[in-house]
């Protein structure tokens, strides 16, 4: 009998950037097996148009029974563990294509917002047990991160019922640092550190912690 998978979906580069770390935690990972589990590493491009339709491609494909999706957030200075995706695309730079919707909906009709059913409070701790560098996040901006983590929140709510999904920013890597002088940075083995432990909790986890999370601003 073959491994139950886990897939893990990050972005090519953008907005100039000759790497995204995202991608480079998908590729690194690719292949190992983590509590139980084939990790299979796939790479989506930054483009509102073609990334939700390469997702349901992937989930298709995999039939995973978890799915975390990874993105790029520049200038912070830790693994966000990514909680709520909105039904809004509002695109302060263009994606890859040259495209960048300002004020458009995710989805017409879709709910307001999706919740994580990733055990974010459970990585976090396990995380913090590794020292890796990690957080709760309430935005995952409104750019092609979100739309991906909406996109998959939704396909798990419509049409993969029973599968457990999310979405994980990671930050810069250090040889970013050249085009962004004294911005936060974390080594990619910190980041595939903290990858694989969030993989192994999320799989291991069946309940969340209930403990204090939130912010007050």
């Amino acid at each position: 009998m073959s491994e139950p998978v886990v897939l893990i979906a990050g972005f090519e580069p953008f907005a100039g950037e000759p790497v995204n770390p995202s991608a480079e935690i998908a590729r690194c990972l690719d292949g190992e097996s983590i509590a139980g589990h084939r990790v299979v590493g796939a790479v989506l491009p930054v483009s509102f148009t073609e990334a939700p339709t390469a997702l349901a491609e992937w989930l298709d494909r995999c039939r995973p029974a978890l799915v975390i999706a990874l993105g790029q957030a520049g200038g912070r200075s830790e693994i966000s563990l990514e909680r709520v995706a909105v039904n809004l695309i509002d695109a302060r730079i263009p994606d890859n294509a040259g495209l960048q919707p300002i004020d458009k909906p995710v989805l017409e009709d879709g709910p307001m917002a999706y919740l994580s059913s990733l055990p974010v409070k459970a990585i976090r701790a396990a995380l913090h047990e590794l020292d890796v560098p990690a957080s709760l996040s309430l935005s995952a901006g409104s750019f092609v991160c979100n739309q991906v983590f909406y996109w998959l929140a939704h396909l798990l709510a419509t049409e993969h019922p029973g599968l457990r999904g999310g979405f994980i920013h990671v930050p810069w890597l250090p040889e970013q640092l050249v085009a962004h002088p004294g911005e936060p940075c974390l080594p990619l083995s910190t980041m595939l550190h903290g990858i694989r432990a969030a993989i192994a909790c999320a799989v291991t986890t069946a309940t969340d912690l209930e403990v204090a999370g939130g912010t007050t601003h």
